[in-house]
């Protein structure tokens, strides 16, 4: 533990602000994992309204309190005075393809899809993982600090086994490898599996009934015998890698869009009941809000698309994700539709305005933080772990520069396990390099 010390925050610079990236943390040991936050305007991350002169205790890497000032333990490690900033959970970005790709047009350092491969619901993103990724690094800069990542679907509906990583940056991003299969079943779905939905339905029912055949019998040399009449498209390999979706032990995170698709994934439920279902996208989701309500079945949904990209979104409404919300859906807001994951707390804000509008159906406050924060760790199989501040989650705290649903806010400190983050990144080197037009410190490139 570390002795008591007195931490002021610096605030950000107008030029960082500009370019949504953090100034850093001043005077803080970074190997330190006790902290406690005071003078907090404090978001717990659960759906509730940010609480005013709040405070967090964080010992050992986990939060131990967090709430009200009168109700803390007494004190141990470096003391931080927020100076009534808003302190929040960090964010919970899913789904995203962070660390799997660091330059996406240079095939080599790009491993998001494998176009040649012969396998499919085998591949395991876990295995590539870079936490020096600049991807990652400058999303840690917005607030992000933990985040279900997976690859895309290229030669097959299966994208295969995502993983739970943090955005600290050490040597060991993964949290859960292999914590869900990822699947399409829409257009690009159809076009993977011979060019049409019954296709991929077909393919996706031979691969559940290949994968039930076979539990109990994973680990079974690749030569014994076994019954595998009905084997079409996988291989042995892809079939095992199943096993865990047929037992209910991995989430199947099922990508799907327009209301008909939606439907038919359903109905999936009263073939295989132990299927551990997510919806992804679920543009026309509000279609059919009751019906998944009443499956039990949460959505990771597209935010505000309102204008149709393809014949699958041509009922897409801003609206989706606020009807979803209200008809009872467990909902998060999907990161895979956004040119990055920064956007998600713009988006939530956004949801929040729309709820304002006549006619419109948007998020509360509290609902839209949380959909970017405790609802996706819940969906993910970290509820009460991760994304919001209550005794037992990762001390993951993030401290403000003004409401962090606002489009102007970043942040000044970030916090992950308890540990102060470093805040920069390539891009916050490259603005300090050139934010003046002195060429008397030119880069020695320029030199003749």
């Amino acid at each position: 533990m570390i002795g008591a010390s007195k931490t002021r925050l610096r605030p950000v610079g107008a030029l960082g602000i500009m370019l949504g990236l953090a100034g850093a943390f001043v005077g803080y040991n970074a190997s330190a994992q006790d902290v406690t936050i005071t003078n907090a305007r404090l978001v717990i991350g659960d759906g509730g309204e940010p609480i005013s002169g709040g405070t967090v205790v964080v010992r050992g890497g986990n939060v131990v309190y967090a709430g009200p000032a009168g109700g803390a333990p007494a004190g141990g490690g470096t003391a931080v005075d927020a100076g009534g900033a808003f302190v929040t959970p960090g964010i919970f970005a899913t789904v995203t393809t962070l660390g799997l790709a660091d330059v996406t047009a240079v095939e080599e350092t790009n491993d998001i899809a494998a176009r040649g491969t012969p396998f499919s619901a085998a591949l395991d993103a876990s295995t590539s993982i870079n936490p020096t990724s600049q991807h990652i690094l400058v999303h840690k800069v917005a607030g992000i600090t933990r985040a279900a990542t997976a690859m895309m679907p290229s030669g097959s509906i299966f994208a295969g086994q995502g993983a739970i990583i943090d955005l600290d940056g050490d040597a060991n991003p993964v949290m859960q490898a292999r914590a869900f299969q990822m699947i399409n079943l829409g257009e690009a779905g159809a076009a993977q599996a011979g060019g049409s939905r019954p296709a991929a339905h077909a393919l996706l029912r031979a691969a559940l009934r290949e994968a039930q055949a076979l539990v109990g019998k994973t680990g079974i040399p690749q030569t014994t015998a076994i019954d595998k009449a009905d084997e079409v498209l996988l291989s042995r390999f892809d079939a095992e890698a199943l096993v865990p979706v047929v037992t209910g032990r991995q989430k199947l995170y099922v990508e799907a869009e327009r209301m008909a698709d939606i439907r038919a994934v359903l109905a999936l439920k009263a073939e295989y009941p132990r299927l551990d279902l997510v919806l992804v996208g679920a543009t026309e989701g509000w279609l059919v809000a009751n019906d998944i309500a009443a499956a039990g079945v949460p959505v990771i949904a597209n935010g505000l698309l309102d204008l149709p990209e393809t014949f699958e979104q041509l009922g897409a409404t801003q609206s989706n994700a606020g009807r979803l919300a209200r008809a009872g859906v467990k909902v998060a807001i999907n990161a895979a539709t956004m040119q990055n994951p920064r956007r998600l707390q713009q988006v939530a804000g956004n949801l929040v305005a729309l709820a304002k509008m006549p006619g419109a159906a948007g998020m509360t406050w509290g609902q839209a933080f949380a959909a970017i924060s405790s609802v996706p760790a819940e969906i993910s199989g970290m509820g009460g772990k991760a994304g919001v501040l209550k005794p037992g989650a990762v001390g993951d705290v993030v401290i403000w520069t003004e409401d962090p649903l606002e489009a102007g806010a970043v942040p000044s400190a970030v916090f992950i396990a308890g540990r102060a983050q470093d805040l920069t990144n390539h891009q916050t080197r490259l603005r300090d390099r050139y934010k003046t037009l002195d060429e008397s410190a030119r880069p020695k490139a320029y030199d003749w």
